[in-house]
């Protein structure tokens, strides 16, 4: 069943254009083309990654963060509360009002002091500064040298300044070493990514992220095995260009380098829009997309590739929105950039002031908590 369902998978009319098959693309004469079982190179990678990571965090990113000046937060801890800890992990880390005072009357708190217990619970959960420094700087590393490798391996390629020459001769493309280790690097690099998903820092954004990596694997993975090598290398060399920099901003911004952080971020919404708005969706998408049916015929092959290519568009202007709305705030009001996707910490006097405004509209203006009484009746003479 499994041997039927892969041959019936991997016929050769789905995946090539007209004429052309698997046999094209068998090692002979001394050339090497891609094949589908080195992708299972990039698991150990992937591991690889992973440890070396923790030691980098250790030994490079712990250091250069004391280097830099970062200071931690301090967090006031929530006292202990069997009741309200039970309530905070089954049912849920921000109660409604109603649940506040049914919560108040059960443990003998006032109102005040369950909201405040809340807070400084939530607080306890989010991520120390120290550990988006150490991610934001390990991803830093990656996609600098990531950029610089890719940019050696393809700087005296004809496919990197005529987008076209990516089709030539395809798919009979020779496999040449610099690309294999691109490629695996890459592919091991987001795989990582994926299996310390649910230890990294999660933002707002962690469903698009998700997303997002496991299209890039695809993309990777697919783009190998039918042989879209050159094409695969553009689309890995055009997202590396900006992300170090994204990345550098963060850890500028967790350190308290906040000038640094600001100006860096705005090169790179510049570097962003260029890449991901302009030549990946017209240079790139469109010698994916417009350019090959003028030489084949489409193939199920050319619809999915260009699908994986059109869902990571999508992500690019779902991030260039937020990029770009931190970007105004910066410009127009001198503002600090601020990363909209991670979650603040709280202080034992945040949504007082909310709470104080939804007080006077039950019950009248207050001051320091009591109702001010009106002493402008007229008195008895």
């Amino acid at each position: 069943m499994l041997e039927w369902l892969s041959d019936w998978f991997w016929q050769e009319r789905r995946w090539f254009p007209e004429g052309l098959g698997w046999a094209d693309i068998q090692d002979r004469d001394g050339r090497v083309y891609a094949k589908a079982r080195d992708l299972w190179v990039s698991i150990p990678i992937a591991l690889a990654f992973l440890a070396v990571r923790q030691i980098f965090e250790r030994t490079v990113a712990t250091p250069l963060a004391v280097l830099l000046g970062l200071q931690e937060k301090v967090r006031l801890r929530a006292a202990h509360n069997p009741t309200l800890e039970s309530y905070y992990h089954s049912k849920s880390k921000q109660p409604t009002q109603s649940s506040i005072e049914s919560l108040s009357k059960q443990t003998g708190c006032s109102v005040r002091q369950v909201q405040q217990w809340f807070r400084r619970r939530r607080n306890q959960d989010r991520p120390s500064l120290l550990k988006k420094f150490r991610e934001a700087s390990w991803r830093f590393t990656f996609y600098l040298l990531a950029f610089i490798a890719g940019l050696a391996a393809l700087i005296d390629k004809p496919w990197l300044y005529d987008v076209k020459e990516m089709w030539e001769g395809f798919p009979i493309l020779t496999l040449l070493p610099s690309q294999y280790w691109y490629y695996m690097i890459e592919l091991g690099f987001y795989a990582s990514l994926l299996f310390s998903v649910a230890s990294d820092v999660k933002r707002k954004d962690f469903n698009e992220q998700i997303i997002h990596h496991v299209a890039t694997i695809m993309l990777i993975s697919f783009s190998w095995c039918l042989n879209y090598v050159r094409a695969g290398t553009l689309i890995m060399l055009v997202h590396d260009a900006s992300d170090y920099l994204l990345e550098s901003a963060k850890m500028f911004n967790y350190a308290g380098w906040k000038n640094a952080c600001n100006y860096i971020f705005i090169g790179f919404a510049a570097v962003f829009i260029v890449t991901r708005l302009v030549f990946f969706p017209f240079w790139i998408m469109y010698c994916t997309w417009v350019y090959p049916v003028t030489v084949y015929r489409p193939f199920f092959g050319y619809y999915f590739f260009n699908g994986l290519l059109l869902v990571l568009q999508c992500l690019h202007i779902f991030w260039a929105i937020l990029i770009v709305r931190m970007a105004v705030k910066f410009l127009t009001n001198n503002e600090t950039v601020e990363d909209e996707r991670s979650d603040r910490d709280e202080t034992d006097e945040s949504g007082d002031e909310d709470e104080e405004k939804e007080q006077e509209k039950k019950n009248g203006p207050t001051q320091n908590g009591h109702p001010i009484l009106n002493n402008n009746h007229c008195k008895a003479e």
